[in-house]
């Protein structure tokens, strides 16, 4: 691997280097939402209410398909990181092949299941009669580029496990701005609607794989990805899973408790489906953001773990901790007061934009309490732990999720009571993870000592 792009996770200060891993990181999320909001606000703005409801009617549903199998990324992360701290080339490269040729598998696996199941989901799920056949089309070819999708979360996650989060970000440059291009190409100019949003985005998709897949056939070392190579090994694959599937099932179960709220959303009707889908792409930068020190966590973690660096586990997580409530409060805040102005940006119509304010007041105002759940998950899986905060999510966040829905939801069903079970659960899940880390840290150290 080129050294250029490597951070060297296991010696010297640690604050220097945790902003230099995540503020690329950061970037890429926040490009690769500003891409995406592209494709929001062209459909919202050239193609309607209607088209603006589909797409976002399709986020839940998209990240339930999609969530186990990013999980297994995760897995493939965290090892990644762990044998190279560890010094072990050999099995990192093998987790590396292993890895990539699990992407492969899954993203044609996912082609199939979305194209043949996502009309009768989005059915169950209410959505109404005149955003039902937009959505559905949607989703059937946004499904045709789950292999390029996977392909490039896949190798961006190796690379991030080396320490290399800047390469990721010029790729993903590369892949929005065509998206961006394509999106006014296809909506403005040819009225292709949704389906033009699609269409560009499954291209960009194309093109960011491309690029990871080209960075780590040219690299040298123990990360170099070798076609011929490209195989299941029986113990990676385990291991990716024993990491990998609790996450992924965290987030898919996460993402079922979404559906629910969606479907709850959508007998609003239209209007407010379209505030919701308007102030959830606002949120997402802040999510994006503070999602960047869980896996800042994840990876530091992983790699001092591996490389027996006990005490600079906890200084990890302190300096993610102070990182993530910050940004999580500076941007919450100021997505709220200025809720006005970057709502209009999606729709010029004030109904909408009073739905979505009503949103954002209860759900940025509080988000940094997701940051927090979400970090010590981070640190909890780079030291070895999935499973743990896989059930503490279910039952803590999800399971409460849920039990609002059908409780309290139902005695006073408005859609601020809907979202104020977000910051609930997220403090609650918080806390038992906290706890959860510190019992195990004592565990292991015990252990050791």
């Amino acid at each position: 691997m080129n050294k250029s792009y490597e951070i060297d996770m296991c010696h010297g200060p640690l604050l220097g280097k945790i902003l230099i891993f995540s503020i690329p990181l950061m970037l890429s999320g926040i490009l690769q939402l500003l891409f995406n909001a592209a494709d929001t606000i062209v459909v919202g703005r050239f193609a309607g209410s209607t088209a603006l409801a589909a797409v976002g009617s399709t986020g839940s549903l998209i990240n339930l398909l999609v969530n186990l199998f990013i999980g297994f990324s995760v897995g493939a992360n965290v090892l990644v990181a762990r044998f190279h701290g560890a010094g072990r080339d050999d099995e990192v490269s093998e987790t590396v092949h292993t890895a990539i040729t699990l992407s492969i598998i899954s993203g044609f696996f996912l082609l199939i299941l979305g194209i043949t199941v996502t009309r009768t989901i989005l059915i169950w799920m209410g959505t109404p009669d005149d955003v039902l056949d937009q959505a559905s089309l949607y989703l059937k070819i946004y499904f045709l580029g789950m292999p390029m999708m996977l392909l490039y979360n896949f190798g961006s996650s190796i690379l991030r496990a080396m320490g290399d989060t800047r390469r990721p970000l010029f790729y993903l440059i590369i892949a929005g701005i065509i998206n961006v291009i394509l999106n006014l190409i296809f909506v403005i100019g040819f009225h292709l609607g949704v389906a033009g949003v699609a269409i560009a985005t499954v291209t960009s998709q194309t093109i960011s794989a491309i690029l990871i897949i080209r960075c780590l056939i040219r690299m040298e070392g123990c990360c170099h990805l070798d076609i011929h190579r490209l195989h299941l090994t029986g113990n990676k694959m385990k291991q990716i899973m024993q990491i990998g599937l609790p996450a992924g099932l965290q987030g898919c179960v996460f993402s079922l408790s979404n559906v629910l709220i969606q479907s709850s959303i959508n007998s609003f009707g239209s209007t407010a489906m379209a505030g919701n889908t308007a102030s959830m792409n606002i949120e997402n930068f802040i999510y994006i953001s503070m999602n960047t020190f869980q896996q800042t966590a994840m990876s530091f973690t992983s790699q001092n773990y591996g490389a027996g660096e006990e005490k600079r586990i906890h200084r990890v997580l302190f300096i993610c901790l102070g990182l993530v409530v910050t940004v999580g409060m500076v941007m919450g805040m100021f997505a709220w007061l200025a809720g006005d102005f970057l709502l209009s940006v999606y729709s010029s119509d004030s109904h909408v934009a009073a739905y979505g304010l009503q949103r954002m007041s209860v759900i940025c105002t509080t988000y940094f309490l997701c940051g927090i759940m979400d970090t010590v998950v981070g640190a909890l899986r780079g030291i070895g732990y999935s499973l743990m905060p896989m059930i503490v999510s279910l039952i803590g966040a999800c399971g409460l999720r849920i039990i609002w829905i059908f409780t309290i939801f139902q005695w006073h069903r408005s859609l601020w009571m809907l979202y104020i079970s977000y910051p609930v659960t997220w403090f609650v899940t918080a806390v038992t993870h906290i706890i959860c880390f510190i019992l195990v840290r004592r565990k292991q150290l015990q252990k050791n000592y």
